[in-house]
């Protein structure tokens, strides 16, 4: 298997959960959302954590955060600020709102992985972005796509598929409720 890092993105605004999002009880575990996402990440044993968003209380000394070089321009901002950084051949992204993601399928996804082609679940049409594995590969095409001020993470994997930098995978109907994201109160 290629060496890889991972990266927890906790930079959302959360404006329409009301609060952060990251502070926000998982009902099912008890744990806050950053903790139980970074519980999922440390089970992968990747050789480096990135944690892409603002600092928030009680993070891990051994985490490395990474500020967005691009403030307001959603998940990308925070998958290429970790790509920059990243010393490893791929990145293992997932976002603070996927909660009931597991170690399990993002193994899954690791093993079918390549040094240069990495792994992104569609449902039907649209990517899943934000549980996905991406190649070092990538790097100068996020960062092109933002300084182009292309924030959207659908046109990125188009065209990172394209160019064979990304391999994309239908989710089974078992595989769906892991992509289920937070992002209400009454979504818990």
């Amino acid at each position: 298997m290629a060496s890889f890092s991972a990266a927890l993105l906790v930079g959302g605004q959360s404006k329409r959960m009301g609060h952060d999002k990251a502070l926000v009880r998982d009902p099912a575990g008890g744990e806050v959302l950053w903790q139980r996402q970074l519980r999922t990440l440390k089970e992968l044993q990747p050789e480096e954590i990135f944690w892409s968003g603002p600092a928030r209380p009680g993070i891990p000394a051994d985490l490395r955060i990474v500020a967005d070089a691009f403030p307001k321009a959603g998940p990308l901002a925070g998958i290429s600020a970790c790509l920059n950084v990243l010393r490893t051949d791929l990145l293992v992204v997932l976002a603070i709102d996927l909660p009931r993601m597991n170690a399990a399928f993002l193994k899954r996804a690791l093993t079918l992985s390549t040094p240069t082609c990495g792994i992104v679940m569609k449902r039907d049409i649209y990517f899943e972005p934000l549980a996905a594995v991406y190649p070092q590969a990538m790097r100068d095409l996020a960062e092109a796509h933002l300084n182009q001020g292309r924030y959207a993470l659908q046109d990125l994997l188009g065209e990172a598929e394209l160019k064979g930098m990304i391999h994309s995978i239908q989710l089974g109907d078992e595989d769906r409720p892991l992509f289920k994201n937070v992002n209400e109160p009454g979504d818990l």
